[in-house]
């Protein structure tokens, strides 16, 4: 844990914020505060800032909290993810949040299993402590924005565009196609929305159907990967990509 993430509910009117379980679990445990010393807090889609050790017990830590940091830009990266097996989204959420997403958008596929959009790792109450650990891990504040959809064409056609808007839109794909790095180059646009799909891969007509709404096929090379590989990976080329656009393409 690299900065301790408080929503403005786990603040007083004194802004102290009485942190417990996992959260003073690791500052008591692994950094050991004891009261006078400072860590590093932040406000969930808000400013990072300071806080003050003020007390210590047991089960709660108490910080009084400043938030004076500059707050960071929202990713400018949004997932449109195939719904993958539970344990494979379960080790997901984390990875996703930390290496940083606007939205994630969860979708079914021909080569999802249905029983996928039965687990509890679809619960809000179950994977948002996930995404937490993942923002705070990366020191980063802002929470991804979630939505699940059961039926993929309704998704792509009928409420895409209301989701995302705006931004060049990449679908990770096995073909003989532009790099991640190569379809980025020159983006003018502020965003980018990419797609992964399943373990089997996006059949032809999802293919064709996200084409027809300005998807553009890019690859990592022609192995077929598992989704969390594929997935992490991607977003990680796709950050880079982005971070070294030239500097007159910045917005």
């Amino acid at each position: 844990m690299n900065l301790v993430l408080l929503s403005r509910g786990d603040l007083d009117s004194d802004a102290v914020a009485h942190v417990e379980g996992e959260r003073a679990r690791h500052l008591r445990e692994v950094l050991k505060v004891t009261p006078g010393q400072s860590v590093r807090v932040g406000l969930i889609d808000g400013p990072p800032g300071v806080g003050i050790v003020v007390a210590t017990s047991a089960d709660r830590i108490s910080l009084r909290c400043s938030f004076a940091g500059e707050l960071l830009a929202r990713p400018a990266v949004d997932l449109l993810l195939a719904v993958p097996r539970p344990k494979v989204l379960r080790r997901l959420w984390a990875q996703i949040a930390a290496i940083g997403v606007g939205r994630i958008i969860l979708t079914n596929a021909a080569r999802v299993e249905r029983p996928y959009f039965d687990t509890h790792w679809l619960d809000h109450a179950t994977y948002e402590p996930l995404l937490i650990e993942g923002l705070q891990q990366a020191r980063d504040t802002w929470m991804p924005m979630v939505s699940v959809h059961r039926q993929f064409r309704i998704l792509i056609e009928d409420e895409l565009d209301k989701l995302c808007p705006t931004g060049l839109r990449l679908v990770g794909h096995p073909a003989a196609a532009p790099s991640i790095a190569g379809a980025v180059a020159g983006l003018e646009h502020d965003r980018v929305l990419l797609a992964i799909g399943p373990e089997g891969g996006w059949n032809d007509f999802e293919i064709a159907c996200l084409a027809a709404r300005g998807f553009v096929v890019a690859s990592m090379g022609p192995r077929t990967l598992r989704t969390d590989t594929a997935c992490v990976a991607a977003l990680a080329l796709l950050h880079d990509a982005l971070e070294h656009r030239p500097a007159a393409l910045h917005h």
